[in-house]
């Protein structure tokens, strides 16, 4: 008997519950039920016309790629993002996946991002006209430091509302409720540096502390990387941090260079790579 077609369907703020229980069983059972629906909900204010495509047969879910919105600035411009989030179909329908696929692609406006592509999907990607950001990554280990006069680190929430201002303000805005962000400002003599970072795991390691964004400035944060490092150690419980060089604006001077770094893409016919940050994404909605 023929396996019966799948339909594509928009993922509705009615389906939300129903792909995200599929996640949690098929795609990563680590993440429960309910931080999928937290990918599926962003903190952020968007008008976003869905929240991915799922694969309907039968009348269940058998297949989902959630996908994340955002509305930015960018050079003075306003940009639609649509963030390619999570991606996974049953084998009985790998076929139709490519369909999903093309389903949030075919929506006009957009930039589109994966920052957490499988190995097969970076190849579809590719041939999607996606093309690839530059993760050279240093990894560093996070070691104890001795405080710096005049230097202070802190990720109090009101600490770090105070001290930022304009874009970084409305990033932290948008993100302090994002599961997976942690915010973190360093200040001294009337200068800070904004540090947003995940804690990632490794061979299931959750030890591993990685940038997605820096505000403010790059210098002060350089200087100060030896007492940053401590605070991830100390306070977030992260060894080591996962550096890239795009993200940091400079590198980090003990480690060593990651061979194979995680690949991360985007597609756009006019935004250039050095435009592209890992907010607004499942980097700072999800933890697994």
């Amino acid at each position: 008997m023929d396996r019966e077609r799948a339909a594509v369907r928009p993922i509705t703020d009615g389906d939300a519950l129903a792909v995200a229980e599929f996640l949690h069983r098929h795609l990563n059972p680590r993440v429960s039920t309910a931080a999928w629906g937290a990918l599926l909900a962003p903190p952020w204010g968007v008008t976003a016309p869905n929240h991915g495509y799922h694969l309907l047969a039968g009348g269940s879910v058998v297949g989902a790629y959630a996908a994340v919105y955002s509305e930015r600035e960018v050079d003075g411009e306003q940009r639609r993002f649509c963030n390619l989030a999570a991606f996974c179909v049953l084998d009985e329908h790998r076929a139709d996946g490519l369909r999903l696929i093309r389903a949030i692609l075919a929506q006009p406006g957009y930039e589109f991002t994966d920052f957490s592509p499988s190995g097969n999907v970076v190849a579809l990607n590719e041939r999607l006209g996606f093309a690839a950001l530059d993760t050279a990554t240093r990894l560093t280990p996070n070691l104890p430091s001795l405080p710096r006069r005049g230097l202070t680190i802190s990720d109090d929430r009101r600490r770090v509302a105070d001290v930022l201002t304009d874009q970084d303000a409305r990033v932290y805005r948008d993100h302090r409720d994002a599961p997976a962000a942690r915010h973190i400002v360093v200040t001294s003599r009337g200068e800070y540096a904004y540090l947003v970072v995940r804690k990632d795991s490794r061979k299931r390691l959750p030890i591993f502390a990685s940038p997605l964004y820096v505000g403010g400035s790059r210098e002060l944060l350089r200087s100060a990387w030896p007492q940053v490092g401590s605070h991830l150690l100390l306070r977030h419980g992260a060894l080591a941090t996962l550096g890239e060089r795009r993200v940091l604006g400079f590198v980090p001077a003990l480690g060593m260079d990651l061979g194979t770094p995680r690949a991360k893409m985007f597609r756009s016919q006019t935004l250039a790579a050095t435009t592209i940050d890992y907010l607004y994404s499942e980097l700072t909605l999800l933890d697994w």
